[in-house]
């Protein structure tokens, strides 16, 4: 989507402001590679629009990769670990996801500029960012300094990725534990408005009976897409009215129609705090873009490992020691 210089300016500034929260720490920096690989993030930036150019869904598929790596151990690059006899039964195993192989582009990318110098963890970081701006339209400073882990196990991944299920307190509360507030769970959740999920994560609002929290037309739609025996077979995601490829704050008016795949979607609406910020994200296209941007930044701060801490993986599949 198309944002005036006007609104891209307030974009920035508010992305501005959750940056210099996020450096508090002094961690993370932004321009990281700004002397060590001064077009790292170009190179990811080029790499990353042009597999999404190629295949419009993969922007989903990297937001969520990201999403997944973060709140799994914290953002080291730990969900994109093949299985080896260091880590027989890595993350990856654990829920079927996409775009390993557009990461494995992009870092190839990247070392064909700077070998050895950029994480794994920060290249994921990168690509979910200029995944929002091709699929969404609005760009934003991303932290660097990130460096890569060395183990990576699916049983990491229980109790710690929230449940489609989940009622809005557990999801606030499953937020809180990894430092993120009320508002970031509302501002991410917004990431449902592109990609596409299974139906097994849909038919248990449909059978044996309808969950009353949805939308009965829509319902009755979806009942065609995913009958009660359609096992993992995929749907479109939550901005059905738009485009699935498509990054923007239509997800929030379907939570107003009842229109969302998920009960841990609609239940943002069942808590008077949430359902207020998930009016003002369908009221305001721009002011949802900035709180995204910032929850993004915020998110990409998880558990990191800097410094001396981990390693920077040659290739993002396994580690240097190939062990």
């Amino acid at each position: 989507m198309a944002i005036s210089a006007c609104q891209a300016l307030l974009l920035m500034a508010l992305a501005a402001a959750a940056l210099m929260m996020s450096t508090a720490s002094g961690t993370l920096q932004y321009n990281f590679y700004s002397s060590s690989c001064p077009k790292a993030e170009e190179a990811v930036r080029n790499a990353t629009v042009k597999i999404i150019s190629n295949n419009p869904t993969m922007g989903a598929a990297i937001v969520r990769l990201f999403f997944h790596d973060c709140f799994v151990k914290g953002c080291d690059a730990s969900i994109l670990l093949d299985q080896s006899s260091s880590n027989p039964q890595p993350e990856k195993l654990a829920i079927p996801l996409r775009g390993y192989d557009a990461v494995n582009t992009i870092k190839a990318a990247v070392e064909a500029v700077c070998p050895g110098v950029v994480s794994c963890a920060d290249i994921l970081a990168f690509a979910a960012r200029d995944s929002a701006m091709v699929s969404g339209g609005f760009t934003f400073p991303m932290l660097g300094g990130r460096r890569d882990g060395l183990a990576s196990d699916l049983r990491d991944i229980f109790g710690s990725i929230p449940a489609p299920n989940m009622q809005v307190q557990q999801l606030v509360g499953s937020f809180s534990a990894k430092g993120l507030s009320a508002g970031d769970l509302v501002a991410l959740s917004g990431a449902h408005s592109f990609g596409i999920t299974h139906c097994s994560f849909v038919t248990p609002r449909l059978y044996p009976a309808v969950d009353p929290t949805l939308n009965a037309t829509y319902a009755a739609a979806l009942r065609k897409v995913c009958p009660q025996s359609s096992g993992g077979g995929t749907v479109l995601n939550n901005n059905n009215i738009t485009d699935p490829n498509v990054l923007s704050n239509q997800y929030y008016k379907n939570l107003g129609t009842r229109e969302v795949l998920f009960k841990s979607d609609q239940t943002l609406t069942s808590d008077a705090a949430t359902a207020k910020m998930v009016q003002d994200n369908a009221d305001n296209p721009v002011a949802w873009m900035a709180r995204f941007a910032g929850a993004m930044v915020r998110m990409g701060g998880i558990e990191v490992l800097t410094g001396n801490q981990g390693e920077i993986r040659k290739v993002c599949g396994a580690t240097n020691s190939g062990s």
